[in-house]
């Protein structure tokens, strides 16, 4: 069941609130958290019924695994339970996710032909995996105490954030469980989830699904390998750049509307990240809990920045690997992740070579110049992480670099030679520009009326209009959003129209749904 799908947005969601507002009025909390579980397991099990008993096992073990941590007070009691805590998810997790890659990769090292194995990925399994981790990881070291099953449940399964994040910290969501005002029915909290809602279904359906249809033949053309220009491989990872954008921008701001309709407040996971004026901070604003998990569960504890520079280094590469392994299982996303690890340590380093050199003589400390420079890395980085295989993505880096020379088009050769303008040919080989003997992916005419604009009006949205958290003034802690929510001023003139552009953005978005086929979340696939 998808958030931008017609079961979803006018049967499941209304049904579930119905209940939950009159259960609000009349029901102990325990009550009202025990009618969430049901209906979250309810939403998991609507893909496939099977992986309901997974992720049951998954919640009953992780439990009582942190119950047995609980109540041992010697370390040396404590830290067997632990590991094998962790290597049973760990496990679960390699085997669901990484059996087949592992066989194709010992299948072409060497010459075997190993069959591979009829595993169906569960959905959520890296989320709620990651999540249960940092639970165990955080009640060993003393700073979860031992809570009541039903509010773990709740914590794992919260139909919002179940499937792709953000990774909530239990310690984040346990004070709202506690206070009974959380699951009191205010209309405040409706109003504003609501309009996060509708920011993030227009972001999804209208945004990033109209943008897809001029990144995937690009990245389909590549895959069979047919010939791809310069320009279409510029072309289909810019598309594929803002898509992804719009597409997880609008997942964070549904999955954040979702809670707050319930009344519980999910930390914010994507701060308009394409804005960043280096690699570091792009990675403090994009998938803002996942980068928190592995600098805290695995960078930190791998040494961080700790001893040396050559340490902090190899810390940043290895994270960002195993990074870009949790995204997907393929080479793909361990290059991605490399090439992050990669960037990250040249901006280390470019800091600490220039960190004396004032401001006006180093380029990079020039914001337009700084954005494009981590815009420009991050798209190229894109490729890897969106194309079917390796030889495809580097087919299409290779063009975009002009490695083997720059192209055009055959359609802006056949163009020149039907307006009689032939001698441009000559010129433009001249200095390097040849172009493709077959017909690209990207057919220029429809590219320079409507991709090419879209793509304009997409960079100026993600560069230069405030995201969903700014608009209202959130941050990232229950107490800030508790603080910032100006309630009282859901009536004011100001309120007025933002619940006519969310009324308007939402049912723009719901037309989508009448005359297109709603597509997955792209982070649904990790």
């Amino acid at each position: 069941m998808l958030f931008n799908s017609a079961e979803f947005i006018f049967f499941f969601l209304p049904a579930v609130f119905l209940v939950y507002a009159l259960l609000a009025r009349t029901s102990h909390t325990n009550v009202l958290i025990g009618f969430l579980v049901i209906s979250s397991l309810f939403f998991y099990g609507w893909w496939n019924p099977v992986y309901l008993a997974l992720i049951l096992f998954s919640l009953t073990f992780n439990f009582a695994i942190a119950t047995g941590i609980t109540r041992r007070q010697q370390p040396a009691t404590k830290k067997p339970l632990l590991i094998l805590g962790l290597s049973i998810n760990l496990g679960l997790l390699a085997y669901f996710k990484y059996t087949n890659f592992a066989i194709d990769s010992l299948n072409q090292w060497t010459g075997l032909n190993i069959p591979y194995t009829n595993i169906l990925l569960p959905l959520g399994i890296s989320f709620f995996t990651f999540q249960q981790i940092a639970y165990l990881v955080d009640t060993y070291q003393g700073r979860c105490k031992e809570y009541r099953f039903l509010h773990y449940c709740l914590f794992v399964t919260f139909f919002p954030q179940l499937v792709a994040g953000p990774i909530v910290h239990y310690n984040a969501v346990m004070p709202q469980y506690e206070n009974q005002s959380t699951f009191q029915f205010k209309i405040e909290n409706l109003a504003i989830g609501l309009l996060i809602f509708s920011i993030g279904l227009f972001k999804k359906a209208v945004l990033a699904d109209g943008i897809a249809g001029y990144s995937n033949p690009v990245f389909a053309s590549a895959a069979s390998d047919m010939p791809v220009s310069t320009l279409e491989a510029w072309a289909g990872a810019l598309a594929y750049t803002f898509q992804l954008y719009f597409d997880f921008s609008g997942y964070s701001d549904m999955a954040i509307g979702l809670g707050l309709m319930f009344g519980i407040w999910l930390p914010l996971n994507f701060n308009s990240p394409y804005k960043s004026v280096s690699i570091v901070e792009f990675w403090r604003r994009w998938h803002m809990t996942l980068s928190q998990f592995l600098r805290d569960y695995l960078y930190i504890p791998l040494g961080g920045n700790r001893n040396g520079g050559l340490q902090r280094y190899r810390n940043l590469l290895l994270t960002m690997l195993l990074g870009g392994l949790w995204h997907g299982a393929g080479w793909n996303f361990i290059i991605w992740g490399g090439l992050h690890g990669l960037y990250l340590v040249v901006n280390h380093g470019w800091q600490n070579l220039t960190g004396a050199v004032p401001g006006w003589l180093n380029p990079f400390r020039w914001k337009p110049v700084a954005i494009l420079t981590t815009f420009t890395v991050v798209v190229v980085a894109w490729v890897f992480f969106r194309a079917a295989d390796f030889a495809s993505a580097s087919k299409l880096v290779q063009a975009m670099l002009c490695l083997s020379g720059c192209s055009l088009p055959a359609d802006i050769g056949l163009a020149l030679e039907a307006t009689g303008k032939t001698s441009l040919i000559p010129q433009m080989e001249s200095i390097g520009l040849t172009f493709l003997t077959a017909p690209g992916a990207v057919f220029i005419r429809d590219w320079a009326l409507y991709g090419t604009p879209l793509i304009l009006a997409l960079a100026l949205l993600a560069w230069f209009t405030p995201n969903s958290q700014e608009i209202l003034r959130l941050s990232g802690t229950v107490k800030q959003y508790a603080a910032e929510v100006q309630i009282g001023n859901l009536n004011t003139r100001k309120a007025k129209i933002w619940a006519l552009i969310a009324g308007m953005l939402f049912f723009t978005s719901i037309s989508t749904l009448f005359s297109d086929q709603p597509t997955e979340f792209l982070y649904f696939n990790f």
